[in-house]
Order: structure tokens, then C-alpha cells, then sequence
């Protein structure tokens, strides 16, 4: 693309396929920047992405014909100037589709997409500039056990195992079509976060250990400080163009040698724990991709990243005014609740009215400003002692937010509109990208 057709800003993001790991890191990194209009797509399959992003919409998978026309019509219709591939297949699909595509793909070129699919390649291409495992070309070859076996172009350690002896390794190889045998790796493990721009080269690496993983996934990552991976980083991007985000993981052999067990293309899912140091792979992503020419500030210091399940809901009620107590609901133990604040402030962004019902008489105004609270309110409304609050609440598009039962019922039963209490609200909460 040249500079005359490069797209300003705001950039129109398609990430593809938007419900993996990566693509849910992507929807946190540029969900709320100023330069970014976000979009998710993706399989006709129970993702998370429908409750991630505003804006989703169902496409073939990357090995279903008609695939890159639908891609084609959807990035037409929606004016999309940039896809993000989220998924290590999309990865090479995108990147030898990308001179049909309109919008541009932001990941590294072609050769490095296709060669770093396969680990066998790329310890191959990289045996003389870093340390990597012991490759076996058959059962017969393992010499001692225990050995690791794992699929050559897969993800998300998806089927990779050690292996005790020769038996279980046969079916470990039985069951995989296109195994990797190399010698187990028994230490510690790291990924290292990086970024390149294709001039300047690398810009940025962070080592990260990986404590506590679940189905491949890093759950549980803390910052170290190992200058040895930046040179790791420096001679890995001599030999591949990267550009852009990328990652590569490394594991200590039983001697302690760090050996590398794969390099990716793409942004890594855990890659949050150097997003909030300052270091947003997405963005900066985008920008290399539009060459223009960016500055790293990272916080320094050690950080740990912990990872559990996220709800996020889908429902169908709508309300035009939010009815909250304040005791107990709003201001808990002295302290603002923070997810009720929240939904005060999501309301006013949609125009739905909202009105404090409360039984704090004097010093409520006060007690407002105090927490700061005072002008969150299109009405608040004082509640006498032996008033029932259904009494000040109408009937209609409305919901009603107390702690106490004896209320909630009192007003559901009056007047038949959905009560919550603090426990309920992440139900109305809509952080989608």
C-alpha cells in the first residue's frame, strides 16, 4: 500500500478470529483508543467473542472454501483497513491472501508466517544461532526417556505430552499427525515478549517466567530481568523478518540450557503483562505496519500477571431509568463500590436516567461529595422512615438496585420491574470493545 492510500486514522481493526486468547489480549489493547474502530469475526462456534465485541460477525474458517471472499465482502462492507490474525493458521492463511485483500494484514511477511507453523523448520532454520531440543526422526531413534512428543504445527500445547518409554511414545505418535520427538525439557520456562520495527530493528524484549499454565495457556506470569534472552531475541531476528509483535518460549534443558521450543509471529495472550508497563504490541503493531516511527518507555520493576475466568453475559432487558439505594449498595464500609459506580457511568453514556433512592437524610450531600458521587445523579430522592422505596420508583423500562430483600421484593412485586443487588450487577455491565 502506498503512502498515498494509507488509511488515517481512526484505523478500522478486523481481528480474526476474535474469540482465542490473542484476539481477546487484541479487544483489551485497543479496545478504547481514540485511533481504533474495533471489529471481531470468526467461526460459526461457541466463542467468547460475541460477548468481547460490539461489533461480530460469523465466518467460514480459514480452511472452508469461500473462506477469503466472505473475508473480502465483510472487510468491504465494514471498511476495514487492518486485520490482526489471532489464530496460528489464520496467520500463514492471511499473510498469502494478503496482496487480494483491500485491508492490510498486520504480521510479519510470508516466509516468516509459514516457516515458524512449522517447529521442526524453525529449529532447522535456527540451530546455529541458538540452542534447540534434540529432534528424533522416529520412536526407534529416542535413546533414553523420558522424551516429549507434540505436534509439529500446533498450538496452545494442544496434545503434547511426555512420554515414559518407547510404548507410550508410539501412541503419542499414533494419535498425532504430524509428531515432533525431542528429548524432555525439564526446567523452567519463559516467553519473551518482543517487538521489531523492520528498519530499526528489535525495540523491545521482556522475558516473563511462566508459573502456572492451563491448557497451555499462561495463567499465572511474573517479569525477570534476563539480558542473555535479548541477545537470544537480537540473533533470532537476524535470521527471520519479523515485524511488528512477536514471541518466542524457551524451557531449560536438564543442564540448565536455555532451549528454544517455538517462535510466533503474533501477539502472545499473556502479552498483558507488558501491555500495562507500557508496552501495547497492538498499537505499536499497527503503527509499524503504517511505518510510523515509534518510542518504547516501559515501567520498570518486577510485575506479576495472574489469570482466571471472565464472565461476561448476554440478555435481553432494556430499561430507560436505574433506580439505586445508597448505603450498603453504592457506598459499602466506607468505600465506593467501584463496579456500581461503573454502571452509573454506563448508563450516562446511553441516556438512561439515573435516580438515588435513599434514607440518608442528614449529611447526604455531604456524604456525596465526600465520594465524590455528587453529580452522578439525575434525581435523588430522600425516603422517609416507614416510606416503602416502591413508592418513588414508576413502573415501566426501569430497574431497581438495592442490598436489602425485603425492598427488592416489596418493589418487584408492586411493580414488576427486575431488581438486583451488588452481587447481580455484572449482569447490566458492557465493557465490550
Amino acid at each position: 500500500m502506498s503512502d498515498e492510500a494509507r488509511p488515517a486514522a481512526p484505523y478500522r481493526v478486523l481481528v480474526f478470529p476474535g474469540g482465542t486468547e490473542i484476539g481477546l489480549e487484541i479487544a483489551q489493547s485497543l479496545g478504547f483508543r481514540k485511533e481504533v474502530e474495533l471489529f471481531s469475526a470468526g467461526a460459526d462456534v461457541s466463542s467468547h467473542a460475541p460477548f468481547a465485541f460490539r461489533n461480530h460477525r460469523t465466518l467460514p474458517r480459514v480452511d472452508e472454501a469461500g473462506w477469503l471472499s466472505a473475508l473480502q465482502e465483510l472487510a468491504a462492507e465494514w471498511s476495514i483497513t487492518h486485520i490482526f490474525p489471532a489464530y496460528d493458521d489464520v496467520i500463514v492463511a492471511l499473510a498469502r491472501a494478503a496482496d487480494r485483500l483491500t485491508a492490510k494484514v498486520v504480521t510479519s511477511p510470508l516466509v516468516t508466517c509459514e516457516l515458524t507453523r512449522s517447529k521442526r523448520a524453525t529449529y532447522e532454520r535456527l540451530a546455529d544461532v541458538v540452542a534447540v531440543p534434540r529432534v528424533f526422526a522416529s520412536p526407534g531413534d529416542v535413546p533414553e526417556f523420558p522424551a516429549f512428543v507434540k505436534p509439529d504445527r500446533g498450538q496452545g500445547s494442544q496434545q503434547a505430552q511426555r512420554v515414559d518409554d518407547r510404548r507410550q511414545l508410539e501412541v503419542a505418535c499414533e494419535a498425532i499427525g504430524e509428531p515432533l520427538i525431542m528429548n524432555y525439557l525439564p526446567g523452567e520456562e519463559f516467553t519473551v515478549d518482543c517487538f521489531s520495527d523492520r528498519e530499526r530493528g528489535l525495540l523491545f524484549c521482556g522475558p516473563r517466567r511462566r508459573v502456572r499454565m492451563r491448557a497451555g495457556i499462561s495463567m499465572n506470569s511474573v517479569s525477570v530481568a534476563m539480558p542473555e534472552l535479548r541477545e537470544t531475541a537480537e540473533r533470532i531476528a537476524a535470521r527471520l523478518p519479523l515485524y511488528g509483535a512477536w514471541f518466542f518460549q524457551v524451557k531449560r534443558d536438564a543442564a540448565g540450557t536455555l532451549t528454544l521450543l517455538e517462535v510466533a509471529p503474533r501477539i502472545a495472550g499473556a502479552s498483558a503483562l507488558n501491555r500495562v508497563r507500557g508496552v501495547d504490541f497492538a498499537m505499536l503493531a499497527l503503527y509499524e505496519a503504517e511505518r510510523i516511527p515509534v518510542e518504547i518507555m516501559a515501567l520498570e520493576g518486577e510485575l506479576e500477571l495472574d489469570r482466571a475466568l471472565r464472565n461476561r453475559y448476554r440478555h435481553s432487558l432494556q430499561f430507560e431509568t436505574l433506580y439505586i439505594d445508597l448505603d450498603d449498595t453504592l457506598i459499602v464500609r466506607g468505600e465506593v463500590n467501584v463496579r456500581a459506580a461503573a454502571l452509573l457511568h454506563q448508563c450516562h453514556n446511553r441516556g438512561v436516567r439515573v435516580v438515588l433512592l435513599t434514607r440518608h437524610g442528614e449529611g447526604r450531600e455531604e456524604t456525596l461529595r465526600r465520594h465524590r458521587l455528587g453529580e452522578l445523579f439525575d434525581e435523588v430522592v430522600y425516603v422517609a422512615k416507614g416510606t416503602p422505596k416502591s413508592a418513588h420508583v414508576r413502573a415501566g423500562a426501569a430497574v431497581f438496585v438495592d442490598d436489602s430483600f425485603a425492598e427488592r421484593r416489596d418493589v418487584r412485586e408492586k411493580l414488576g420491574i427486575p431488581t438486583f443487588d451488588s452481587a447481580m450487577l455484572e449482569l447490566l455491565l458492557d465493557d465490550r470493545a
